[in-house]
């Protein structure tokens, strides 16, 4: 439906993979509202998509052949400072494939296990400015990325039982379908639980609450 007589602007979407078989599956998994503008399989022609198109968001695979042998790593650091946003997505699940993309500037990886509809709702957060994550591969990234600080008691104290249970499992990043199969409960009270979490840490996004999570070593 639209509003005003004008369409909200449809997400445009590169598709990076050395396997065309990979390729076309991704392509036809996405939901209509995702616009796949641009395809690469090495490193020379992706890094030329990102600069031509520049997509909102990137499916970008971790190992690509070409280049200087950085594969989708050195695809984002050569890429750094377009407005495009990275999702890696892999079949390999091994710590230094996650953390070494997410140095260089990835905002989340996901395996090809993946179903197209959760893809999509990865790219559409991601293009949101969330950082996504197969659940199981988030704790590679806090490990790498987290700092030690204070135990945080007192803004722990503002949260209920269920709250926390909640703030974890979003800070470790599963979806909000994912927390509410872990906690028997609905999508729409995970996104109530979601809002409070957020409103009494005054923090505005799952990424900073992923951050605020990682830095005082809760999860």
């Amino acid at each position: 439906m639209t509003s005003g007589g004008s369409e909200q602007r449809r997400l445009r979407v590169g598709v990076v993979d050395d396997h065309a078989i990979v390729r076309v599956g991704v392509r036809a998994g996405l939901e209509p509202d995702l616009d796949v503008v641009g395809e690469a399989a090495d490193v020379p022609s992706a890094i030329a998509l990102v600069r031509a198109e520049q997509p909102d968001v990137v499916l970008l695979d971790v190992h690509l052949p070409g280049g200087d042998g950085g594969g989708g790593a050195e695809v984002i650091r050569r890429c750094s400072g377009l407005p495009t946003r990275i999702l890696a997505l892999s079949v390999s699940d091994a710590a230094d494939d996650v953390v070494s993309v997410i140095r260089a500037g990835a905002r989340g990886y996901v395996t090809k296990v993946i179903a197209g509809p959760e893809l999509s709702e990865a790219v559409r957060r991601v293009a949101g400015g969330d950082a996504v994550f197969s659940p199981r591969l988030a704790g590679f990234v806090l490990d790498a990325f987290g700092t030690s600080g204070p135990t945080a008691d007192s803004e722990l104290d503002r949260l209920s039982a269920r709250e926390r249970e909640v703030m974890r499992l979003i800070a470790r990043g599963y979806t909000y379908r994912e927390v509410a199969g872990e906690l028997f409960i609905s999508v729409k009270t995970v996104e109530t639980h979601v809002s409070a979490v957020l409103r009494k840490l005054q923090l505005s996004s799952r990424h900073e609450l992923a951050r605020w999570a990682a830095a005082r070593r809760l999860l």
